[in-house]
């Protein structure tokens, strides 16, 4: 499983050009990673907390680590690290289905 971030514009304020950084999951083939079996379609982590809208970069979370939470009994479970407005570091809580949802599979080979 893999984090990753991206950025979008939000609608212009008379304050001008705004982003917002939010993060996305694709979980790869056990036995081939290059082989990817689900990438999500919306991100699963953005920016809703005050602490993650306002801050030194406002709109901004920005996963860094992830803690598969086998030592609790729950191997689905994952705490996801991040960083909140670049001021801030918060936790999220994941858990990954046995049945990954439809409409976001890609089967995709990534070449090199």
């Amino acid at each position: 499983m893999i984090f990753y971030h991206g950025v979008h514009e939000m609608k212009k304020s008379t304050k001008g050009r705004k982003l917002c950084y939010s993060a996305g999951v694709m979980i790869l083939s056990e036995t081939d990673p290059y082989t990817i079996l689900y990438r999500s379609a919306k991100p699963v982590l953005k920016p809703v907390l005050p602490q993650e809208k306002v801050g030194a970069i406002a709109n901004v979370v920005f996963p860094t680590g992830i803690d598969r939470r086998n030592d609790i009994g729950q191997p689905n479970r994952f705490d996801v690290y991040y960083g909140m407005a670049d001021d801030r570091i918060g936790v999220a809580k994941m858990e990954v289905p046995d049945v990954l949802p439809s409409g976001a599979k890609v089967n995709k080979q990534v070449k090199n």
